[in-house]
């Protein structure tokens, strides 16, 4: 796996969560929780400064952590198969119904065509296992897409444009 943040491959400070594992707390700073251990361990005293993150499958809700947004670091929101594309909408929640600043990193099934999209509803890291889409970003491959019709997460309208629809990539 390799870690795809602000367009280059950073290395990943975060685990994930082994359950029963000792050596690896279930509220340890840095550890990536399911969604169900986040549930079961919550309510746990949490020293200062801790670094917390949750996964996020795709026919779980984003409802159970929405009260614990300022405690979290991260939200992976995983990608099964590439067709399934439930947790778009679940970053564009986050991003801009609950304003969550923190780090939306997809995981699971993250292709090529899929990033510039991904990134327009709020991820910005990307777990990559394919071997396709790492070659595209090492080899520094561009972007797909140049015009859209729907708005992202930054400012994109087309200086002079007269119509709210003619917007481009950044």
């Amino acid at each position: 796996m390799a870690l795809w943040k602000n367009g280059t491959f950073v290395d990943d400070p975060w685990r994930t969560s082994m359950a029963g594992d000792d050596a690896n707390p279930p509220l340890a700073s840095g550890v990536i929780l399911s969604l169900g251990e986040w549930l079961a361990f919550r309510d746990a005293p949490a020293g200062g400064n801790q670094m917390l993150g949750i996964k996020i499958e795709p026919g779980e809700a984003i409802d159970p952590i929405l009260p614990d947004l300022g405690r979290l670091t991260l939200i992976a929101l995983n990608f099964p198969k590439f067709a399934d594309g439930r947790s778009f909408s679940k970053a564009k929640m986050l991003r801009d119904d609950q304003g969550f600043t923190g780090e939306v990193r997809a995981t699971g099934d993250v292709l090529w065509d899929q990033l510039q999209l991904m990134a327009r509803c709020g991820f910005d890291a990307f777990d990559i296992v394919d071997e396709a889409t790492l070659e595209a970003l090492r080899r520094n491959k561009p972007r797909v897409m140049t015009e859209y019709y729907q708005p992202g997460q930054t400012r994109e309208t087309r200086e002079g444009a007269t119509r709210a629809w003619a917007r481009r990539s950044l």
